[in-house]
């Protein structure tokens, strides 16, 4: 894992604060991007009121270092089977730059609160995770208590 810098943030901190995920709801996706704090606007999958965050976790290329695909595929496989041990709901996702050259395979997940998803993040090496509520887009560092707050675009896209 990335050593965190003085602030306690990794060092790829400002790339997971503009990363944006894809999700795949059935036959539907959306992209979520992040936004100036206080602007959302799209859809959220959790009903109204339902009051659950939607966190994105990924078990590709741990401790920053690329790995390669059948390590990533391996390791993402084992982070799915936790997350339906737990009987969570989810979706399939991928995280990465606006441009779409970096992409990882990710999961969606309702269900965990945000010390949860940090662990489950740390337990597969990863720096941070997202945190995605109706009203915020969080990236949470998973060794330090580190948060970045912005708000949230989420826009239709073909099925990734």
């Amino acid at each position: 894992m990335h050593a965190p810098d003085a602030a306690g943030t990794p060092l790829n901190w400002d790339l997971y604060r503009a990363a944006v995920v894809d999700i795949r709801f059935g036959d539907r996706a959306v992209r979520v991007s992040p936004r100036p704090r206080g602007t959302v606007g799209g859809f959220f999958p959790v009903p109204a009121g339902g009051g659950a965050t939607v966190h994105v976790i990924t078990a590709w290329n741990p401790r920053g270092r690329t790995a390669s695909n059948d390590a990533n595929a391996r390791a993402q496989h084992l982070l799915l089977d936790e997350v339906r041990l737990r009987g969570l709901t989810w979706w399939p996702a991928k995280g990465g730059d606006a441009c779409g050259t970096h992409r990882e395979e990710s999961v969606a997940v309702v269900g965990l609160s945000d010390t949860a998803a940090r662990d489950l993040g740390r337990r597969f090496g990863q720096d941070a995770v997202f945190a995605w509520t109706p009203d915020a887009w969080r990236v949470l560092a998973c060794d330090t208590g580190a948060v970045v707050v912005s708000g949230w675009a989420a826009s239709g896209r073909a099925p990734a």
